[in-house]
Order: C-alpha cells, then structure tokens, then sequence
C-alpha cells in the first residue's frame, strides 16, 4: 500500500471513531442532566444503536455494495450527519431530541462498515494490514474522552458541546472522503438476497453444537455489556469522578494494548479460555464497579476501567477470529454480519430494554441511586453466562 493512501485510511479511521466517542460515551448523562428524562429513556436513547445495527446491512448490502460508491455514499452520510449532530446539540428535551438521535444512529451504523469496506479494498493483506490502520479509530476515540474530561464540560453541565465538536469532525469527515481512493461496488449488477445481506445464509453454522452454544453465549454477554455503555459514565459522575469521560478513554487504552498482545494469549491459551477469560472480566468489572468510590476504593473504579481490553478483544475479536474459523471460505462474510446482527442488534438491544428500568428501580432520590446493587446484576448475569458457557463448550473445530 502506498504510504499516502495508508495515511489516508488512518485519517478516515482516526475521525470515524473520534466522531462515535465525542458525544456516545456522555451520552447517559446529558440524557439525565441536560434533557432532564429518567434512567429508562436512557436505555431507549441508547437502543438507537441496535436499530442502526439491524438496519445497517441493508443499506450497506443493497446501496453501497451494488449501487454508489463506498467513498461517496460515507461522504454524504458524514455530511447529513454532522447536520443532526449540530440540531441535537440544541435540544432541551427528550421527545424532540429522540428522533434526531434516531435518524442519526441508523445512518451512522453503516459508515463502520463502509470504513472497512474502503480500507480492505485497498490492500493486499487485510491480516497484516488491516490492525495498523484500525488501531487509529482507537486513537480517535481516546482523544475525544481525553478532550472532555480536559475541557470539564460534564462537570459544567455543558455536555451539548460534545454534540457540536462531533458535528465538526462529521463535516470534516464528510468532506475528506470523497478524497478517499475510489472503492465502487463490488457486486454491481448482482441479484440482491435479503439472506446474503443479513448474513441468515450463516445461520447452518449453529448446526455445529460449540458454535451454537457460543452464538447463545455472545447474546447473552451483550445484555449485560449494554449496562456498561448506558450507565458507566452517568454511574462515576453521579459519585463524583473528576473528568469522568477523560478517565474512560483508559479502557480504550488498554484495549488497544491487549490487541497487540491477543496473539500470543490465543496460541497459548486457545478459543475456549479466551473466551471464557472475556466473560470472567465482566464480572470482575462488575464487582468492582459496585464496591468501588472516589475514596479509599477509588482504585477499584480505575481497574474496572482497565478491564475492557480484556472485556472485549478477548470475548468480541476472539469470537470474530472464531466464527472465520468455523465458517470456512463459503461463509466468511455472510457469518460476520449474521455475529454482528445478533450481538449489537439483538443482545444490546434486550440490555438496553431492561438496563433503564433496572436502574430506575434503584432509584434512592431525584439524583441518587443504589449503584452496589445495580452492578451486582449485571455481574450476576455474566457469571451465569460463564459458568453455562465453562460447563458446556468444546472447541471441537481444528
């Protein structure tokens, strides 16, 4: 790959994850403080998500890979996006600020696709290639926190500025990638199959007993994982974390240095303990988030923090690198869209559902909750996942 291009394609990263961490990772507590709504429309705001995964395959199957460009189609995304982001931004209360959202979310879903569609298009060896210029989208969102918790606007109460900041980085985005090398469609021409683009031509893989039992035990981790993203960043400001969002882009960190390291864990310690070591970091994350404080347990917060690049490479780019394996050449694309589908459409989305009202239920005063007992649940949840998921798989493909 030509240096310029590799610069390039690590632009477009580094902006496509920093618009995504601008304004996601607050997202809960400018639900709460600015537009004054309930713990359960938090949970609704942030089911967007798994609307916009259901209905991402489509636009990228049917649109981008058989009609538009994927450089043009992510362009004008970007550009109507930076719009909504700005209109969002000045919104004061949940119902007008809902639907905006909404909109938002289901044409940003599909831009993560099309970022790798661009950059796999681009290179001889997406194996070696593709993790130099992915790791910068990690980069992006680090910064976003990292500016944030610097400029304090959670603690100033002026979190619809992380909506504008996005929104300008969206319009650059939008701008730079019809710079981007051309990528048209692949499948131009083609008949369209509602099975191909949703990835159901996967679905024979669960007649395989391990690969099943994983596809159940990815579900049910992503109930609990949609706890993390609703009411992590509303939980550390509520107990008064400095700089909370600042102090998050740590997981991401870590994340990052754990993807360096995966390769070595996976050849020593194989499918089964990695996965289980994922699902086993939840509910230490859990644990101590319900013990942690700002005082003498401040550390358990930080190390919860830390967790998640083993919360997530070990369970989510162990179950990636495992679905390519089992699906063989015939499924490969298929079955990575059918994981996702199921994993940020379906799992997330039954976590954002109950994780609101859980939260509600816990409710101690007009801006108070039980935070112990509401991180005990989701630490319970992984638990059993663990313990199901320990006693019954057997990585029986070689």
């Amino acid at each position: 790959m030509k240096s310029a291009v590799r610069v390039q394609l690590s632009f477009m990263m580094f902006l496509e994850f920093f618009i995504w961490g601008a304004w996601f990772v607050t997202l809960g507590t400018f639900v709460l403080k600015n537009l004054h709504a309930s713990d359960t429309e938090v949970g609704v705001a942030f089911l967007t998500q798994s609307i916009g995964a259901v209905i991402a395959p489509f636009i990228v199957g049917i649109i981008a890979d058989r009609f538009v460009s994927a450089q043009i189609i992510l362009g004008i995304i970007h550009l109507i996006g930076a719009a909504l982001l700005w209109v969002m931004s000045g919104q004061t209360d949940f119902a007008t600020f809902y639907p905006i959202l909404l909109w938002y979310m289901v044409l940003y879903m599909p831009t993560l696709a099309l970022v790798n569609s661009i950059s796999f298009r681009q290179m001889k060896d997406p194996s070696k290639e593709f993790s130099f210029i992915r790791v910068f989208g990690t980069v992006g969102w680090i910064i976003a926190g990292l500016l944030i918790g610097w400029l304090k606007w959670e603690k100033s109460n002026t979190l619809e500025l992380t909506f504008k900041m996005a929104a300008i980085a969206s319009l650059l985005l939008g701008l730079f990638s019809f710079t981007l090398p051309k990528t048209p469609p692949a499948k131009k021409g083609t008949q369209i199959s509602v099975r191909e683009i949703l990835g159901l031509d996967a679905i024979r893989m669960l007649k395989n007993r391990s690969y099943l039992l994983f596809f159940l035990a990815s579900v049910a981790i992503c109930i609990p994982l949609a706890f993390y993203y609703n009411f992590t960043n509303p939980f550390l400001n509520e107990i008064g974390m400095d700089a909370a969002a600042g102090k998050q882009s740590m997981g991401q960190m870590s994340e990052f240095l754990f993807m360096l390291v995966m390769p070595l864990f996976f050849s020593r310690l194989g499918v089964k303990k990695m996965l289980a070591l994922g699902m086993l970091a939840w509910v230490i994350r859990y644990t101590l988030f319900a013990n942690g404080n700002v005082d003498s347990n401040y550390w358990m917060l930080i190390v919860g923090i830390l967790l998640h690049g083993i919360c997530y490479d070990f369970f989510f780019v162990t179950g990636q690198i495992y679905t390519d394996k089992v699906a063989g050449e015939e499924f490969k694309s298929s079955a990575q869209g059918f994981v996702t589908l199921a994993t940020y459409g379906v799992g997330m989305l039954i976590g954002f559902l109950i994780s609101g009202p859980i939260v509600n239920a816990y409710k101690t005063s007009a801006t108070a909750h039980d935070w112990h007992s509401i991180w005990l649940i989701p630490a319970g949840i992984a638990a059993v996942v663990l313990v199901l998921f320990m006693l019954f798989f057997k990585d029986n493909n070689k």
